[in-house]
């Protein structure tokens, strides 16, 4: 595998539906008390799709960093510092176990109590809340709204595109508007498509996973070798080429195919499921102050 070609990787994904998606929220926005955006605890900028401005109209969002269970826990301390000092309400969640969900009823009415004391001064107390679960296609939208409601009330998978209508589920005193994952038309920014593909937000069918995955390994050996090597039992070398990496990792697992090669393509898919399902370790792939 020859360096030149994995040099970059230009990720572009947006399906027909997504365009339906948008004219959706856009249509829906003013339905809506306040927006609640589901961001990868992992990726907190490349996970954010920056079109929301726009379509949301100004109304109150409440961030929420989901699937912090695979996110490395001290950098996840970090994004919620830097998103409060800019005056972001944000909360951390792991939707999969429901750690942190219960914060998120009081973060909503915090947000919005004037506008509640408002209502109630009109004698209109008793009106739920309504709120709108938007975010980038797989980073846990529906399974945050099944652990809130106490119930399968949205479809889930670990798969990008898989929520494609409007659904509204009650939740106590708050209507959820659930609505299908977003991504933007031109992925700009070096490493948003990278990051994006790296956890499973745009589909592998459209990748080279050889080359995806001789990116994350490059990237892994530069920021977090102690992982790298404990589960590929390689050497992290930050100076090695990521296909060269890839190669020593296939052949440590013994992935060999005729003539003695090395299997890239098998040992890609397994080291991209392993990355997404946290068997490598908590990793997070953005940090503040990086360049998205």
């Amino acid at each position: 595998m020859d360096d030149r070609l994995i040099d970059k990787i230009n990720v572009q994904w947006f399906p027909g539906h997504m365009a339906k998606a948008r004219r959706m929220m856009q249509e829906s926005v003013k339905l809506v008390d306040v927006v609640c955006e589901i961001a990868d605890a992992r990726i907190p900028i490349s996970s954010r799709n920056p079109e929301l401005d726009g379509l949301l109209a100004g109304r109150p969002r409440l961030l929420v960093l989901n699937r912090t269970d695979l996110a490395d826990p001290a950098v996840t301390k970090l994004w919620t510092a830097a998103f409060r000092a800019e005056g972001v309400s944000v909360i951390e969640t792991d939707a999969r176990s429901g750690r942190g969900v219960s914060g998120f009823l009081p973060a909503v009415r915090a947000l919005l109590s004037d506008k509640i004391a408002a209502l109630e001064a009109k004698g209109q107390g008793g009106r739920p809340i309504r709120a709108m679960v938007v975010g980038v296609p797989n980073v846990g939208k529906s399974t945050f709204i099944n652990k809130l409601a106490g119930r399968k009330a949205a479809i889930a998978s670990d798969r990008p595109g898989v929520t494609r209508g409007k659904q509204w589920i009650s939740v106590g005193g708050l209507q959820l508007l659930d609505t299908p994952g977003l991504l933007w038309p031109k992925l700009d920014g070096e490493h948003v498509g990278e990051h994006l593909a790296f956890t499973g937000a745009v589909k592998d069918q459209i990748l080279d996973v050889e080359a995806l995955a001789a990116h994350l390994l490059k990237w892994l050996a530069e920021r977090y070798p102690a992982l790298l090597t404990a589960r590929y039992k390689i050497e992290a070398d930050a100076d090695a080429a990521g296909w060269e990496l890839l190669e020593r990792a296939a052949r440590k697992r013994g992935f060999l195919i005729s003539g003695g090669e090395v299997d890239t393509e098998r040992m890609s898919n397994i080291l991209l499921d392993e990355f997404r399902g946290g068997v490598i370790g908590r990793i997070s792939l953005e940090r503040p102050g990086d360049e998205p």
